[in-house]
């Protein structure tokens, strides 16, 4: 197939200096976790990331406003937005698979129960329960309480679910034509987004302060941070990419029949509300 039917993006160093922003952070935040004194490094990391992030996104969007882009490509897009979210599920499933493991098996056998309750000899004055307050090992201090689901974690979910309304009724509105309709309910989107970024980090400032709910505090503040923390992020570059498509549907870009980079945009914030919908029920409530 000739590039007269495919459209064959140009060389694009964007691929490797994001792969090193990403390894900035991540070296960061593990000499952070150990150490305690890589703030500089992290910030740097997130800084280059959201860099990246930016100038990737302009040179995809001078492209597709040039109209370089086919029908082929477009499916190019979907199959691959397609396989991101994947690999977000099976992400997401991983700390679950965790969450569920710990509760279902490693608590019990240390209890004494199941085909492993031999391991109850090792701390025979265990009690098993969840959340675990009181971890096995004396050495390990586990959280002083644990939140109400009922409060700021029901406030979040309610955001976000409302979220998901107000970002189905836009795309309906671009897909109609309406426009400004389209832009303010993607506006109030990008509101309700980051209501739910704040009250996350109000959240977390309770739990270190008030709760004794620390990435210290056992099992429990461990998969508590992993879940919610690597949610929060994603809940994060989800809003910024709103606030992208927000920008560009204020420049007159997309149309009510070409406007992918809109739709897989929805297609990764609706991901992420049923991803918190899964975190409630299993980390806040039951």
């Amino acid at each position: 197939m000739s590039n007269a039917s495919y459209y064959v993006p140009a060389k694009s160093h964007w691929p490797i200096l994001g792969s090193v922003a990403v390894g900035l952070l991540m070296v960061g935040l593990g000499y952070q976790l150990v150490y305690g004194s890589a703030t500089l490094l992290i910030a740097i990391g997130f800084l280059s990331i959201l860099a990246v992030m930016g100038f990737w996104f302009r040179d995809v969007i001078n492209e597709s406003q040039l109209g370089l882009y086919d029908s082929q490509m477009d499916r190019s897009f979907r199959w691959g937005m397609g396989w991101f979210i994947f690999s977000e599920i099976m992400f997401f499933a991983a700390f679950f698979g965790a969450l569920f493991y710990v509760r279902t098996f490693a608590i019990p056998w240390l209890g004494g129960e199941g085909a492993k309750g031999v391991s109850a000899l090792l701390w025979p004055d265990f009690i098993a329960q969840w959340p675990l307050l009181n971890p096995p090992d004396s050495s390990v201090s586990g959280p002083d309480n644990v939140f109400s689901p009922w409060q700021l974690p029901l406030v979040n979910t309610l955001l976000l679910v409302t979220s998901s309304i107000t970002l189905t009724i836009s795309h309906e509105a671009l897909k109609s034509g309406y426009r400004k309709l389209c832009r303010n309910w993607l506006a109030g989107t990008v509101v309700l987004g980051t209501c739910f970024i704040f009250i996350q980090g109000v959240e977390y400032y309770e739990a270190y302060q008030h709760y004794g709910i620390t990435l210290e505090a056992g099992i429990f503040g461990s998969t508590f941070f992993i879940l919610t923390g690597f949610h929060g992020v994603h809940v994060i570059i989800g809003t910024l990419i709103l606030v992208a498509m927000l920008v560009r549907i204020i420049r007159g870009h997309f149309s009510d029949s070409q406007h992918f980079a809109f739709e897989a945009s929805c297609w990764y914030w609706h991901f992420v509300d049923v991803v918190w919908l899964g975190l409630f029920i299993f980390v806040y409530v039951v």
